[in-house]
């Protein structure tokens, strides 16, 4: 045997790849997709308000871009406290893997933090109403790929065919869509006439119903595309121990919101309208825990 052949034989590194048991993404997890809805969906809303009735926003550009950076800000820190080496984040930075989704990730989030940063400047400090909204025009934009990341980084997990690109991307745009409308409808108060808030309504209604097709679709017709996911969603089935979260959810965060904004409508009241997007921003961290949770209790052997 050559010499640089027992060299390599002696130096050899021997790796044993098994899966981690239990719950790797705990409900910090959730609380991070959660957040960043809400801080990418208020921007996607404000964005329409003013294209859709600009006379009604003067006092929202500010309050919006605020409500925006703190979302995202928890959506960052619990990101970073759900890291086995939080210490070690800059590598994200000085060492990147273009390949990997948290990297694209950050990157992605980092220039959104920055462009909050400047609309929180034209908004509050040079009152520059012109350039904040030529601002928001890429900041929405932007907010696009940072809310459709994590889909991108759960269909990355091997052996996890719940989590599928197409159906997830299409989740968290919608996820963004109604707790944006819902908390925009909650925090606007009299900023807004009845019309502007119908329209919140409206986007808050259609998400839920496409959100919850896409669940249904999933509940449905998941089995026939896969064992695992036949097996996984029997965690969601009969007497499995996600069923009551699972159907908690379903009905708080899209078919009772549904009702509710029916109900608005035909009574015209506001109250009523309030009361369903404190349902749907509260039976969101349900869905999205429950999704989130069980493709990891299959075992991978």
């Amino acid at each position: 045997m050559a010499a640089h052949e027992i060299l390599a034989a002696t130096n050899a590194v021997v790796t044993l790849d098994v899966a981690i048991p239990g719950i790797v993404w705990p409900w910090l997890v959730t609380v991070n997709m959660w957040a960043k809805s809400i801080g990418t969906g208020v921007i996607f809303m404000l964005f329409l308000l003013i294209r859709k009735y600009p006379d009604q926003v003067e006092k929202l550009r500010f309050p919006t871009t605020v409500v925006s950076i703190i979302f995202i800000h928890i959506f960052l820190l619990f990101t970073l406290a759900d890291l086995h080496q939080p210490f070690r984040m800059w590598h994200i930075f000085f060492y990147p893997h273009l390949n990997s989704a948290i990297t694209v990730g950050a990157w992605m989030a980092t220039a959104f933090v920055g462009l909050l940063f400047l609309l929180a400047f034209l908004s509050f400090i040079k009152k520059d109403n012109a350039a904040f909204d030529k601002t928001l025009t890429w900041v929405t934009i932007l907010a696009i790929p940072v809310t459709l990341y994590t889909a991108g980084l759960m269909s990355q997990c091997t052996a996890r065919e719940l989590w599928q690109m197409p159906t997830e991307s299409a989740q968290m745009i919608f996820a963004a869509l109604l707790s944006g409308s819902a908390f925009m409808i909650l925090m606007s108060g009299s900023k807004l006439n009845y019309e502007a808030k119908k329209t919140l309504g409206v986007v808050l209604g259609l998400s839920a119903f496409m959100s919850f097709t896409l669940y249904m679709s999933e509940y449905i017709f998941g089995p026939m595309k896969a064992e695992e996911v036949a097996a996984v969603l029997e965690y969601i089935k009969g007497d499995g121990p996600y069923t009551v979260m699972f159907w908690l959810g379903q009905w708080i965060a899209y078919l009772l919101p549904m009702v509710l904004i029916l109900l608005s409508r035909v009574s015209k009241s506001e109250n009523i309208l309030k009361l369903a997007a404190i349902l749907a921003l509260a039976g969101l961290w349900l869905v999205k825990h429950v999704w989130l949770m069980i493709p990891q209790l299959l075992p991978m052997s």
